[in-house]
């Protein structure tokens, strides 16, 4: 079966082009794409050779993980539906995970369509909302599952570092859940989209000391205080800002520099989370969340680009040459 696919056939090179997928199976469902939206950080560091699957860094010795077809989020349409399947329609629109690919370094494709997809890989959506809200479902779970990491009260201090699209959504979520949230990041124009307001506070790195401001807004402490960004002097720094008792989340990729002293930790009795991955019990609970409007998509988009051009989209992402955030390739 043929089809076409964002390929990275080498680091910084990116190509639209034909590829083979196995022929579909009767567990398996054919939907051909409308939208997918890019993961900046993930995929950028596949990219760059940075990682080989998932949350695996690349390490000398490890296998040249190109060419690959990278993504893992998009909506389309339901084109052919396997025999062992009788809970979709042909012309449904679905959210669709993890498509299959042949012949590349990995069997699985985002960026691709038609894509062939399990249908434990697929979600309905609801009728009444844009699809393209939903073509980022994986990245805003990922928010969701940070920001809900962790016991916070009504009104205790959470701090949230990165304002790329994971701590947009993680700063989203634990304002849904109640918490006074300040969102680190240093863009103007990405901090200006969480809002501000009693319990929404902005703090812009590039122009005041982070963690002093955190200390001045939170002077007993912040009970929650999560990283985006993979740094480690960012997960460091949280131990000054800390009450007692309280979480620390980790929800960037720190590559092989990731390691971190627990005896700092002790002194306040500091818990660590690590979320990673998806499950479908959260990725129902987004689906609800963006069609109440709790978790907002749609104003995180700065972009679309036609997916004949998404090594333009790639270019704009890289070298930041106007202000990016949300870029989603239409088909």
């Amino acid at each position: 079966m043929k089809a076409n696919g964002v390929v990275f056939t080498a680091p910084s090179q990116v190509e639209y082009k034909q590829v083979n997928c196995p022929e579909p199976g009767p567990e398996d469902v054919v939907v051909r794409l409308t939208h997918s939206w890019i993961s900046n950080g993930t995929e950028g560091s596949y990219l760059r050779g940075e990682r080989i699957d998932g949350d695996t860094p690349y390490r000398e010795g490890d296998p040249w993980p190109f060419p690959i077809i990278s993504g893992y989020q998009k909506v389309g349409v339901v084109e052919w539906i396997g025999d062992a399947v009788d809970d979709l329609e042909i012309g449904e629109t679905v959210f669709a995970l993890f498509g299959r690919v042949d012949g590349l370094f990995d069997a699985r494709a985002g960026h691709i369509s038609p894509t062939v997809t399990s249908r434990k890989q697929i979600w309905k959506l609801p009728k009444d909302v844009d699809p393209v809200a939903f073509s980022g479902l994986i990245l805003t779970q990922v928010g969701y599952n940070s920001g809900t990491r962790g016991r916070i009260d009504i009104g205790e201090g959470a701090v949230v570092v990165g304002d790329g699209l994971v701590g947009q959504w993680t700063a989203q979520t634990l304002a849904w859940r109640g918490a006074k949230v300040a969102l680190v990041g240093k863009h103007k124009d990405r901090l200006d989209r969480f809002g501000s307001g009693p319990n929404r506070i902005l703090i812009n790195s590039n122009e005041t000391d982070w963690k002093a401001a955190v200390q001045d807004i939170f002077p007993e402490g912040v009970q929650i205080a999560v990283d985006t960004v993979g740094s480690m002097d960012i997960m460091n720094g949280f131990f000054d800002v800390m009450k007692r008792d309280g979480h620390l989340v980790s929800a960037g990729f720190y590559g092989t520099a990731d390691q971190i002293s627990l005896q700092p930790l002790r002194y306040k009795e500091l818990r660590i989370e690590l979320p990673s991955g998806a499950t479908g019990e959260r990725l129902d609970k987004t689906i609800d969340l963006i069609a109440a409007g709790h978790l907002q998509t749609l104003p995180l988009i700065t972009h679309h680009f036609p997916v004949q051009k998404a090594a333009e989209a790639w270019r704009l992402i890289t070298e930041k040459s106007e202000p990016v955030l949300g870029v989603v390739l239409d088909w």
